[in-house]
């Protein structure tokens, strides 16, 4: 697997450190993460907490135990500042992103939906009641603009905001996210470079390529 700095392999995943925080995007290797999410967890000597994600806008502040966001709790961002606890999103052609600091960090599940919506304002937001210092982001492996064709419906709504993320008939998630992170004050933003459509079928699920019965990977975070 050829992955760009500072990404890196572990274990047939992809591991990236940030500043105060580590971060894995699984992959088939360890199943869908549905079903293999407690294994995942006694592997990684983790908490995972993961709600249910509805292409929002919310994001669930976690500290201490019990948890406050679980399978009940609708939101597609989780944000802790309590080691020991592993914010966790899933998906199979949404962006998977990580936000660090050097108190919290956060994991975004960020589909068209929840860009729009502003799930990642949402999530540096949060993040801010707990780190005020320089933040950094990654984005795993996600639809990419070679392969994401929406109508052009969808475009305009996008180019309404005063920025050109088409190509073709294809929209690019990738670049959307990197413009709202930076105008979030993300100083640093890293990118996978993996596209979850034309990736290796045996690497990553996409629900693009094999339709709603596919299995979902993860994007887990915790404080280092």
């Amino acid at each position: 697997m050829q992955l760009p700095h500072p990404f890196r392999e572990r274990d047939g995943q992809i591991e990236v450190e940030l500043a105060g925080a580590r971060a894995i995007f699984t992959t088939r290797a360890w199943g869908d993460v549905r079903d293999t999410e407690a294994q995942i967890a006694d592997r990684l000597g983790l908490r995972l907490i993961r709600p249910r994600q509805v292409h929002g806008s919310a994001v669930a502040t976690v500290s201490g135990a019990p948890p406050a966001a679980g399978p009940e709790t609708e939101a597609d961002g989780v944000v802790t500042a309590t080691p020991g606890l592993a914010p966790t999103v899933i998906t199979a052609d949404c962006l998977p992103i990580v936000i660090a600091g050097a108190n919290a960090v956060a994991t975004v599940h960020a589909g068209w939906r929840g860009l729009e919506a502003g799930v990642i304002a949402n999530a540096v937001r949060a993040l801010r009641a707990f780190s005020a210092g320089v933040l950094c982001a990654a984005i795993g492996p996600g639809a990419g603009v070679c392969c994401y064709a929406v109508g052009d419906e969808l475009h305009r709504r996008f180019h309404a905001r005063c920025q050109d993320f088409r190509a073709g008939q294809n929209l690019d998630l990738k670049a959307i996210a990197r413009v709202q992170l930076m105008q979030a004050g993300v100083a640093t933003i890293f990118d996978a470079g993996i596209c979850t459509i034309c990736a290796d079928p045996a690497l990553l699920y996409s629900y693009r390529r094999e339709g709603p019965q596919t299995g979902r990977q993860a994007a887990i975070a915790w404080l280092s």
